[in-house]
């Protein structure tokens, strides 16, 4: 009995140093940054949800999970539209409460339109200088990956594993592709990326695979990582993340097997590396940034995948993605902390709290100005010293 007790103990300790929140490190703050505008659109709640801004055409595009939709400038944050997709698609009286329209999918503006997606399956494409609704189609399964557009082509990578692609113009059928599907897979999908003529998607059962633009016609699928174990939580390996393309080579990462370079015209793997990641990576130079399941950031060279350096201070903090600013790579987390490393030696040399409920979807960056979200819906615009 006492032998039993202590192997007991001893487990549960080994699970509360696994799932052991990271208390927030000391550090000495280098600079303060400033906050050039801040805007409050009500944000995702408690849900799972991958929606996050864009910037285009002057403006960041911003969505909430119940159908509100805006466009503010980006100088000033000044709001220059806003669209209620929810009192768009549910006509309801004066008296009846609000529906969600579920919003999970997106934003991602070009030719001139803003798409966004649905859990109901539903792509919305609105007018980037108005924000009237042009069209909307729909997708078997839900859409809770960004969409991906070029050359006139909408696509999107639903949960039911339906590669689908519209026509930008008016949402009519493309072509659609149905991937096979695991019983058992991560809470999200990977945001197709098309490059070269491809549409290049992320699959639930760990493969990367490249399909024609233009016809839907697969191209090759190269597998990421084996699914091993005795169960099918064992067997998880989605690839959730979505693919960086640099010059002929793609690099991806799946939840539960490797970060791997990969030749994007034969689909050979070039070189693979033991990381599991869920987040989106970032890439400058030769130098690639990922957060892996634990929280960790990591730089890795891009043309060896060689580690060169680690941040372990954040273990366990629901740690986004990360992106690059000037000198420092930024990352958020579960109490609504934005952190910047520096990109040579990974040391933490700032942070800053956009509010407390979490940010929870990797920032955005564009021309040095970072825009992060909170779960709450709070966005701000930050300039880095």
């Amino acid at each position: 009995m006492l032998s039993s007790t202590l192997m007991a103990c001893s487990s549960t300790d080994d699970e509360d140093e696994a799932t052991k929140v990271a208390e927030l490190p000391e550090i000495t703050q280098q600079f303060k940054v400033d906050t050039l505008w801040s805007k409050n659109i009500d944000g995702i709640d408690g849900y799972f949800s991958r929606l996050k801004s864009t910037v285009a055409y002057g403006a960041l595009f911003s969505a909430n999970r119940d159908g509100d939709v805006y466009a503010f400038n980006i100088d000033t944050g000044k709001e220059q539209w806003h669209t209620d997709i929810s009192a768009l698609k549910f006509k309801s009286g004066f008296f009846d409460s609000r529906k969600s329209a579920m919003l999970s999918g997106g934003v991602v503006a070009g030719m001139d339109k803003v798409f966004v997606g649905s859990e109901n399956g539903e792509l919305y494409a609105l007018d980037a200088k108005t924000g009237d609704l042009l069209w909307q189609s729909e997708a078997k399964g839900e859409i809770i990956a960004a969409p991906a557009i070029d050359s006139g082509i909408v696509v999107v990578n639903t949960v039911s594993g339906l590669v689908k692609a519209f026509d930008a113009k008016d949402g009519k059928e493309v072509w659609s592709i149905e991937q096979e599907v695991p019983p058992l897979s991560l809470r999200g999908t990977s945001s197709p990326v098309i490059a070269s003529g491809g549409v290049l998607v992320g699959g639930a059962s760990g493969d990367m695979t490249v399909y024609m633009l233009t016809s839907g016609q697969e191209g090759w699928t190269t597998a990421l990582g084996d699914a091993t174990g005795s169960t099918e939580l064992d067997r998880v390996i989605d690839i959730d993340s979505s693919p960086i393309v640099f010059g002929d080579k793609l690099y991806a990462i799946s939840s539960r097997g490797s970060l791997a370079a990969i030749d994007l015209r034969s689909g050979r793997i070039v070189w693979k590396r033991q990381y599991s990641s869920y987040r989106s990576i970032a890439l400058e130079g030769n130098n690639i940034y990922i957060t892996d399941i634990k929280g960790h950031v990591y730089s890795i060279g891009r043309i060896n995948g060689l580690e060169q350096w680690s941040q372990l201070l954040l273990t366990n903090r629901g740690v986004t993605g990360p992106v690059v600013v000037g000198k420092y790579i930024v990352v958020g987390d579960f109490e609504g902390y934005l952190h910047w490393i520096d990109k040579e030696t990974g040391e933490m040399v700032a942070r800053h709290q956009v509010d407390n409920s979490a940010i929870y979807a990797t920032p955005i960056v564009d021309k040095g100005i970072i825009y992060a979200e909170s779960r709450d819906g709070d966005i701000e615009a930050i300039k880095t010293p």
